[in-house]
Parts: C-alpha cells; sequence; structure tokens
C-alpha cells in the first residue's frame, strides 16, 4: 500500500508536468501544520504536538467526463506536502469536485477524498521495553508530547477548498486538509493530522 500511494502521487505529478499544455491545474501552499481548531470542532482527534508549516506542490487534471456518471465528474488529484522543521510530511493521491457558488463563476467549493502516505509515526516504540537506556527511555517518552502517533502509514485524506478565481488562468484558494486512519487501516492509535492554508493555483492552457 506504501508504495502504491507514493507511486501514484509520483505518476500524477508526472502527467501533470508533462501534459501542462492540456487544461490541467497545477498549484504551491503554504499550510500551518497540525493546527487543533478544526479537528476539536469537528470532533477529528486533534493532536496539536508538531510544529512548522507545511509547503504543498499539486496537481489537478481537467474533468473527468468519461467516468460513470455517478461520479459527478471528479477530477484526480495528487500532491507533495513538505514540514519546514522535520516533522510528518506525507504524499496524496485522490479525487476531487468543481463545485460552483453562484453563476458568475468566480466562486467555488472543492471538496476531495483521497489516500496518504506520511514519514511520521504510525507506532511510537515502547518506553518501558527492557535493556534500553535511560536516554533512550527519555526519548521515547518525550516522542508522546512531540510527535503525532497516527496508527498507520496509510492514511484517508479528505479535504475541503473555497476558491476565487483571479482571472482565467488563475485562482487562490483557502484549503483544509484532514489525515487519519478513520479506525479502519488500523485500530486504536488514531491522533490524526489538520492542516489549513493558501494555495494559488494556475490552470495550463484553456
Amino acid at each position: 500500500m506504501k508504495h502504491a500511494v507514493v507511486s501514484a502521487a509520483a505518476a500524477a505529478l508526472a502527467m501533470g508536468a508533462a501534459g501542462a499544455a492540456a487544461a490541467s491545474e497545477g498549484w504551491v501552499g503554504v499550510y500551518a501544520h497540525d493546527v487543533t481548531f478544526v479537528g476539536e470542532t469537528l470532533g477529528l482527534g486533534a493532536a496539536g504536538k508538531e510544529g512548522g508549516a507545511n509547503i504543498h506542490l499539486g496537481w489537478r487534471s481537467e474533468r473527468l467526463d468519461n467516468a460513470p456518471d455517478w461520479m459527478g465528474g471528479p477530477r484526480v488529484h495528487a500532491f507533495i506536502s513538505a514540514n519546514t522543521e522535520g516533522d510528518t510530511s506525507y504524499a496524496a493521491v485522490g479525487l476531487n469536485w468543481h463545485v460552483p457558488l453562484g453563476d458568475s463563476g468566480t466562486w467555488y467549493l472543492r471538496p476531495g477524498f483521497g489516500l496518504a502516505y506520511h514519514d511520521g509515526w504510525d507506532e511510537f516504540p515502547d518506553w518501558n521495553e527492557a535493556g534500553i537506556t535511560t536516554e533512550e527511555r527519555d526519548r521515547r517518552i518525550a516522542l508522546r508530547s512531540e510527535r503525532i502517533e497516527f496508527g498507520s502509514k496509510v492514511l484517508f485524506e479528505p479535504e475541503l477548498a473555497f476558491g476565487a478565481r483571479l482571472s482565467e488562468n488563475t485562482s487562490i484558494e483557502l484549503s483544509y486538509v484532514h489525515l487519519s486512519n478513520g479506525q479502519i487501516f488500523a485500530q486504536g492509535k488514531n491522533q490524526g493530522l489538520d492542516e489549513v492554508g493558501i494555495r494559488l493555483v494556475h490552470r495550463f492552457g484553456r
């Protein structure tokens, strides 16, 4: 599953670079990492342990008009998210939908859902393991207040963005991304991660 998620994200980003002449989109964003106010409000198990910001670099396909009608014309997205302080980074791939607000075409919502693979902790090492040094035990105890314990390396990646089109080829979006295992990929630990940020979107082609 790890290789499937990472490979899919890499392949999608490569497709976006190779197909820039088509009507796909690329974006770059800056996100507050491990915020708690969203997760606490929605009851998603906010952690609030990690720091820094996450830089997102992503790609989004054109609408998949050949998809089944029940899917509602989704777009494929893929992105990488790198933490500036060495905390959790991840790659994600999934589907999203463009939902216009009003008739002007300026404002829209963009809900999405995907899978992510992260480089953080899925399970902390046992701090009470026999034979470890005092320094190692202290390090393992400190992890519990400094890092997120996700419970699984592969996580669900629901997201929601509120966007405004600034010009024919440029948009700006206020974006929220959540990561968690949903007690499906693993049972037990599921602290989750919330990120909120701004991303600038450029549309290639017309």
